[in-house]
C-alpha cells in the first residue's frame, strides 16, 4: 500500500469515527429530548388538574343551614 493510500485510509477512518461519535451523540440527545417532553406533558396535565381544582374551589359556594353556621363570637 502506498503512502497516499495509507493516508487516505487513515483519513476515511477518522471521518468514520467522527460520524459514529456524532450519531451516538445525536441518539443520546434525542432520548433526552423525548424524556423531557414526557415530563413536560405530565406536568402540564398535573397543572391543568390543579387549576381545575382551584377554580372549582373558588367558584364553589357552601350553603350552610342555620344549625351548621357558627355564631360570630366563635
Amino acid at each position: 500500500m502506498s503512502e497516499v493510500e495509507s493516508m487516505n485510509a487513515e483519513f476515511i477512518e477518522r471521518i468514520e469515527l467522527k460520524i459514529a461519535y456524532l450519531e451516538r451523540a445525536n441518539n443520546d440527545l434525542s432520548e433526552v429530548v423525548y424524556r423531557q417532553q414526557q415530563e413536560i406533558d405530565a406536568l402540564r396535565a398535573e397543572l391543568a388538574a390543579l387549576n381545575g381544582k382551584m377554580e372549582a374551589t373558588m367558584t364553589e359556594q357552601t350553603v350552610y343551614t342555620l344549625e351548621q353556621e357558627k355564631p360570630p363570637h366563635y
